[in-house]
């Protein structure tokens, strides 16, 4: 029989009350099991109008201030997260049958953390961001091929290429974060912390 903690949940859960300490926890499962890209997470925006857009992106840090993700700040996601703040997220790891959802508000992250995290990538992922104007409409192949060739030539030296002032990093900071995990016959295990106005978080148990 497997072994369930306080709320009747599977151990897995445990017994934390820090969402954040869960979601490290299960991430790190998920880090020795997913193939590819157990930091992939569908974010989904809304625009100024409504209309969501949703789209998989790479997260590149966490902590107790939220969820980081780098982008364009001229793409079609910063333009909605400009002009609407709050966002989603979603997990799912099949390797494990595991979904984390969160929701929450959008705030930019500073200079020199985006200067860090700009510094610790390839040389040609930071020629990349120079070149690619993303999200905008490209005549052809060659367009975008040709402005890589150019900021090459215009950054050769791989150690210094500095970071475009329209590139940089996203903080979606929680509200509520849900982890699920599959069960038989839609017995599904879910449980929801709700941040309270002083900062602590509230646990909830879902029906599945």
């Amino acid at each position: 029989m497997n072994q369930k903690n306080s709320l009747g949940l599977d151990k897995c859960f445990g017994e934390l009350d820090d969402p954040i300490k869960l979601f490290e926890k299960w991430f790190n499962e998920a880090k020795k099991t997913e193939l590819n890209d157990p930091n992939a997470v569908a974010l989904g925006t809304a625009d100024k109008q409504g209309v969501p857009s949703v789209r998989m992106v790479l997260l590149k840090g966490f902590s107790d201030k939220g969820f980081v993700f780098y982008t364009n700040l001229n793409s079609k996601k910063s333009l909605d997260i400009n002009a609407n703040p709050n966002a989603s997220m979603c997990f799912h790891w099949k390797s494990l049958l595991r979904q984390i959802r969160i929701v929450g508000n959008i705030n930019s992250v500073s200079d020199k953390e985006a200067d860090e995290y700009y510094n610790s990538r390839a040389y040609g992922s930071r020629i990349g961001a120079w070149a690619s104007k993303q999200s905008s409409i490209l005549n052809n192949r060659d367009e975008l091929y040709n402005s890589i060739i150019s900021y090459k030539k215009k950054f050769p030296e791989t150690n210094n290429v500095p970071r475009p002032n329209y590139w940089s990093g996203w903080n979606v900071s929680p509200n509520e974060i849900e982890f699920w995990l599959d069960g038989e016959c839609q017995d599904h295990q879910r449980l929801k912390y709700i941040k309270k106005k002083n900062n602590n978080w509230k646990k909830v148990l879902l029906s599945p």
